[in-house]
């Protein structure tokens, strides 16, 4: 695990936007995993963080819904492809366990399928901490720590490195994260000051696994885990 995963992500910037950004592609965004995380955020207040905002999409959602959101993220070219397709007042060049914010400056952090992505989870989450005013909400969402590979389930305890290439219509992404247990974020979470208030597995109904078969398998099996935490006051 010494490669770190934002140059990882910076070297797949170019296929990540593709993927995320073609119509239709990417199924388990648009028809589960973002509709059900959208039932978990407050309305706008002062400001939204967007940490590990990766290529704006999370921005591109939220500003529309009257949110004024800056955009966090290390990867250089993901970074000027949030800054260039809008939804954010600005995207800061930065590392989640470095935030260039003051104490309080947000009543609302978003962590939308980033977590897994970084290095030290548990330092943004504490930083997540610092930056919230009190009563402020951290709203995140990562890979169900039950969906990873047969082989990686052998240790669940274990923090695992783990590529995962994916492929449909024409379209190829190469998912690398780290693959850690529950007790891990919650005990971050816990150390940082914060009360987990939701704690959600979404999964799609029958009548959109029989628009989308690609989701299927998230019917029987949980692949995303969702989490609304409020930071105490």
């Amino acid at each position: 695990m010494d490669d770190p995963l934002a140059g990882v992500w910076e070297r797949r910037a170019g296929e990540w936007a593709a993927w995320a950004r073609t119509p239709g592609q990417d199924v388990h965004f648009t028809h589960l995993n973002w509709p059900a995380f959208a039932e978990l955020l407050p309305p706008p207040g002062r400001l939204t963080l967007d940490l590990g905002c990766g290529e704006g999409r999370v921005g591109r959602q939220l500003r529309p819904a009257g949110h004024r959101v800056v955009g966090v993220e290390p990867a250089p070219t993901l970074a000027a492809l949030a800054r260039d397709a809008g939804g954010y007042e600005q995207v800061l060049d930065a590392d989640a366990t470095a935030l260039p914010l003051g104490d309080g400056a947000a009543d609302l952090v978003i962590a939308f399928m980033s977590l897994h992505d970084m290095d030290d989870p548990a330092g943004a989450i504490a930083e997540c901490g610092r930056v919230l005013a009190p009563g402020g909400l951290l709203c995140l969402a990562i890979v169900h720590p039950l969906n990873r590979p047969a082989e990686a389930l052998a240790d669940y305890f274990a923090h695992q490195r783990v590529v995962v290439p994916v492929e449909a219509n024409g379209l190829t992404m190469t998912f690398e994260a780290i693959d850690r247990p529950l007790e891990h974020y919650t005990r971050a979470l816990e150390g940082a000051g914060f009360v987990v208030e939701a704690l959600r597995e979404p999964r799609p109904d029958a009548a959109v696994v029989a628009e989308h078969p690609r989701l299927a398998g998230a019917a029987a099996w949980p692949l995303f885990l969702h989490a609304r935490c409020r930071r105490a006051g």
